[in-house]
């Protein structure tokens, strides 16, 4: 996608193909500040604090701090150090497993001298697999908004999303955001609702940005606004991402997800999640008793940052200093409240006989 007509990816190589270049999201929308990662501490700083952020994205990222790890030390000692180190960062996200399972077994066979070259190259190929991912979830998903403009025959298609599922989620496109892309390229009137998403603001700093980058109609709203916009008939469809999947179809996404796919079924409006292969964990059925629910700082929710009328970027307390502070990163929406999930190959119920009809070959694994 593009940032001031240039074309970016969330995570790229520099000139010298090794050092690897990311989108400091912490910074935006004020700044944008792309920062070099040149070892594997400094790929895990970034993935646990949130310089990066989205599931797919973490994956790749964590792909590429295998990769540095194998420039310093390609021992077996070294790589299971890297995998331990990186898949502590963020709990909850399936794709940081599996992207580091995925270059484990590339590499584990292979003598030390041989691992760097082909870190690379696995890593790369992550990347350029979210990216095809991505388009094809855009393209699976635009059906479902072509179907809403043609049954309300005019006036634009309202979506509600919450958090940040854009292309800053993943390498390119995004996930809940490829279909409304591609609805947009495609000339269908789109307005999309975006949720600012408390406490970290992924909503209001990333999703806003993005839209307004690409020129998609939005309106950002508070968090609690989601419910009374769909009982006033202003929401057409919704459409969030996931950070894991069980193999029944429970999805786990950014807190406040649940309450959204509630006020939804309440009100009649279908509530869809674009899913990515690769954060089904095909290893979990009940999401509500067996997904780790990550659990943030407290910090996150007594400050925020800002910029303020002076042109300053600041961070302030909203909370009494004597304030506990909770801040469960996750929660599990049932997958009894989600309409449909939009995968790669794809639309499906969210159940395990939906899910096995798109992935026959993981299917009861």
């Amino acid at each position: 996608m593009k940032v001031d007509g240039i074309p970016y990816r969330s995570i790229f190589t520099a000139a010298d193909g090794r050092t690897v270049r990311v989108i400091d999201q912490r910074r935006l929308p004020h700044d944008f500040v792309v920062v070099d990662l040149s070892t594997r501490d400094e790929a895990a700083v970034a993935i646990r604090d949130m310089w990066v952020r989205g599931a797919p994205l973490i994956g790749a990222t964590a792909a590429y701090g295998m990769a540095l790890q194998m420039r310093t030390d390609p021992s077996d000692a070294g790589l299971d150090e890297a995998w331990r180190v990186l898949n502590a960062t963020r709990p909850t996200a399936v794709n940081l497993r599996w992207a580091l399972d995925v270059m484990a077994a590339v590499l584990r066979p292979l003598p030390p001298a041989e691992r760097e070259a082909a870190a690379y190259a696995r890593a790369a190929a992550i990347a350029d697999e979210d990216v095809a991912i991505n388009r094809a979830i855009g393209e699976a998903g635009v059906a479902l908004i072509e179907a809403v403009a043609a049954r309300k025959g005019g006036g634009p298609v309202n979506i509600l999303t919450h958090c940040n599922a854009g292309w800053l989620a993943t390498v390119d496109w995004g996930t809940a955001t490829a279909p409304i892309y591609m609805a947009r390229e495609r000339g269908v009137d789109v307005h999309v609702w975006v949720d600012e998403t408390r406490p970290r603001n992924q909503g209001a700093s990333l999703t806003a940005w993005e839209l307004a980058g690409h020129g998609v109609p939005h309106t950002l709203v508070v968090d609690n606004a989601g419910g009374h916009l769909m009982q006033h008939g202003k929401v057409d469809l919704v459409i969030v991402g996931t950070d894991r999947t069980t193999a029944r179809g429970d999805v786990c996404n950014k807190i406040g997800t649940y309450l959204k796919a509630l006020a939804a079924h309440d009100n009649g409006v279908p509530f869809h999640v674009a899913l990515p292969s690769p954060t089904i964990d095909w290893t979990v059925s009940d999401g509500l008793a067996e997904i780790p629910i990550e659990e943030r700082s407290g910090e996150e929710v007594g400050w925020v940052w800002g910029r303020t009328a002076a042109g300053e970027v600041t961070r302030v307390r909203i909370a009494p200093e004597a304030s506990g502070l909770g801040n469960p990163a996750f929660d599990v929406t049932p997958a009894r409240l989600v309409t449909g999930l939009i995968t790669e190959r794809g639309l499906c119920a969210a159940s395990p006989e939906g899910l096995a009809s798109l992935f026959p070959e993981r299917a009861g694994r």
